[in-house]
C-alpha cells in the first residue's frame, strides 16, 4: 500500500489524556516520538489533525500549537479552533480538514491514515475514505467499549475501524507492516 500521509490526533492519541492539556504542559506517550520518525524516514507526509476549542477562548493561541507540533515532527498542522457551538465546518467529525489537506498537500485521501482516539476522528476518516485507526489511549478506551457493545446509532454505529491498537506505536508497527 502506498500511504502519502499520515493524520494523529494530539490529546489522547500521542499523549496527554482525555482531557485537553496546553503547549508547555503537554507530554508525549512514551515512544511516540520515535514512532513519529520511523513514519517520517519513510516518506510519509505527518499531519495534526485536531480541534482545539481553547483558542477561541482565549486560553491558548494556534502559534504555540503549531510550534509544539512541529517540535514533535510534524509536518503540518491541521487544527480547528472553534468551541462545539460556533457552527464551524472544520470540526471534527467534519472531514474538511482533511479536505483542506488533501487540496493542499494533492493527497488522495484514500491513500491517507488516520489514527485518533475519538469517533469523531473515526466519523471523519471514513466520510472521505481514509485508513481508520482507533487506538485505546486517552478517550480511546471508552470509544473502544462503546463501539465493541454497539453503543452507537445512525451513523457513529455505521463506521468500524480498520484497525484497533493499544496505542500509537502499536497502530504505527501495524501501518509499517502494511507497507
Amino acid at each position: 500500500m502506498n500511504i502519502q500521509a499520515v493524520f494523529i490526533d494530539r490529546d489522547g492519541t500521542i499523549g496527554g489524556s482525555d482531557k485537553v492539556i496546553y503547549p508547555g504542559e503537554f507530554e508525549l506517550f512514551p515512544y511516540v516520538a520515535e514512532s513519529v520518525q520511523l513514519l517520517k524516514k519513510s516518506g510519509i507526509l505527518i499531519c495534526s489533525f485536531t480541534n482545539q476549542p481553547g483558542i477561541s477562548k482565549g486560553e491558548s493561541t494556534f502559534q504555540r500549537f503549531e510550534t509544539e507540533l512541529k517540535d514533535f515532527g510534524f509536518d503540518k498542522i491541521y487544527l480547528c479552533p472553534h468551541q462545539h457551538n460556533e457552527g464551524c465546518i472544520c470540526r471534527k467529525p467534519s472531514p474538511a480538514m482533511l479536505e483542506n489537506a488533501a487540496k493542499e498537500n494533492s493527497l488522495d485521501l484514500k491513500k491517507c491514515v488516520v489514527i485518533g482516539d475519538r469517533w469523531t476522528d473515526m466519523l471523519a476518516a471514513d466520510e472521505v475514505g481514509c485508513i481508520k485507526i482507533l487506538v485505546k489511549t486517552g478517550s480511546g478506551k471508552e470509544t473502544f467499549d462503546k463501539y465493541k457493545n454497539n453503543g452507537f446509532f445512525g451513523r457513529w454505529e455505521e463506521v468500524k475501524p480498520d484497525y484497533v491498537a493499544e496505542d500509537l506505536n502499536e497502530a504505527v508497527k501495524w501501518l509499517m507492516a502494511t507497507l
